[in-house]
């Protein structure tokens, strides 16, 4: 079969990743794009690691004639860039005709994306296609289906270094301006049936998983589209992001009683000054939800911890295993005629036991202790299902 033609904006770690997995898989011919020429000197590392070419060019990012001419003659678009650049991308993928896909956890930048897809034009728009939102949408919209009348959905996420060691108990495992947009940006919820907006870093709550004490608190971004999609279905849904205790009160002096919450720029500086990255990181997921069923109350939990794991001879931290993953799994669903391939896709709508069975999707199926992907979990699987137009 011929290979489906993608190109990636952002040469960052996630894109280097996104390219990593689909280039490996031989399905995909792969081009990314930054418009910093350095961004792109791993190229020959990718393919070689991969076995199969990755071309690269230069892009700016913030002219929308060179973004929509990098678009033209591609099946698929996937946005790996700053969620300020989510609306431009979005919109010259969609001008172009060609399936349009992106990470961003920026409320305004869906809606922007979502708006797009009254227009009647050739290809899916599928918005938030990363962990959170992205994947926990995916479980949290497979649990509320559980349910004959679904009572609360609570969702909890967390990126987290494993062995803290600073005052934040945090380690820099992503964009630090996308970390600090979650805790400063409203939240969207569902409290007693009816959607409302809820302040970022409130309702702190604790709890333990594995004997490992949390605790967990609202942040922006992470229910996606639910809120929209419960709203009159469910009397409680919320999205809080998992940290280790203490985290919460640092970061609320940080950002309210030092007020840097007005100068985002100079706290993303600080953070990357000050604040380490690693790669002993590990994600967490913890989705609750109850309900009844069949005239009985009920509860359902969806729980795991993943890992970072060697694909193609690269380690991967849990944050990028997880969040390329997610979108491969997304991209692989529709060139495989799994989705929709017109208008807009919400996460919860893909259905999970497709996606746990993909190729990429299923790193979020239970892992075994140790945090090994459990036996038969692979990144090679027979050729794609379905062929597509180039």
């Amino acid at each position: 079969m011929s290979k489906l033609s993608v190109v990636i904006f952002g040469a960052g770690r996630i894109g280097q990743t996104i390219a990593l997995l689909l280039a490996g898989t031989g399905d995909y011919r792969v081009r990314l794009v930054d418009s910093k020429a350095e961004s792109l000197e791993t190229l020959a590392g990718l393919s070689a690691a991969s076995g199969q070419p990755i071309d690269g060019e230069v892009v700016d990012a913030h002219d929308p004639a060179a973004v929509r001419a990098a678009c033209q003659g591609h099946w698929g678009v996937i946005n790996a860039l700053p969620y300020s650049l989510t609306a431009l991308v979005a919109q010259a993928a969609h001008t172009v005709g060609a399936h349009y896909f992106d990470l961003t956890e920026d409320v305004a930048s869906t809606k922007i994306v979502s708006a797009l897809a009254t227009k009647n034009q050739p290809g899916a728009l599928i918005p938030q296609c990363g962990l959170a939102p992205g994947a926990v949408s995916v479980i949290g919209g497979d649990l509320a289906r559980r349910f004959d009348h679904l009572k609360s959905l609570h969702l909890r996420v967390g990126a987290l270094p494993r062995y803290p060691t600073n005052g934040l108990n945090y380690a820099l495992t992503w964009s630090p301006e996308g970390l600090i947009n979650e805790y400063i940006q409203p939240c969207e919820a569902v409290v007693n049936g009816h959607k409302t907006s809820v302040p970022a870093l409130a309702e702190r709550e604790e709890f333990s998983v594995d004997g490992i004490h949390y605790e967990a608190f609202n942040t922006s971004g992470g229910l996606g589209t639910l809120a929209d999609t419960l709203s009159g279905r469910v009397q409680s849904l919320n999205y809080r992001s998992i940290r280790y205790p203490g985290h919460r009160d640092a970061v609320r002096l940080l950002l309210q009683d030092l007020r840097l919450s007005e100068r985002p720029d100079l706290l993303a500086e600080i953070f990357r000054h000050a604040i380490p990255s690693t790669q002993q990181d590990m994600v967490i997921l913890f989705c609750n939800a109850i309900g009844e069923r069949d005239g009985q109350l009920q509860q359902q939990t969806y729980t795991t911890t993943i890992h970072g794991a060697e694909i193609h001879g690269r380690f991967l931290t849990a944050i990028q295993l997880t969040t390329a993953s997610a979108i491969c799994a997304v991209v692989d669903l529709l060139a495989t005629g799994a989705l929709p391939d017109q208008g807009l896709v919400r996460q919860e709508d893909i259905p999970l036991d497709l996606f746990l069975s993909n190729r990429f999707g299923k790193v979020y199926a239970p892992q075994d202790a140790s945090g090994a992907l459990k036996a038969g979990a692979s990144y090679r699987q027979a050729p794609m299902l379905a062929d597509a137009a180039q």
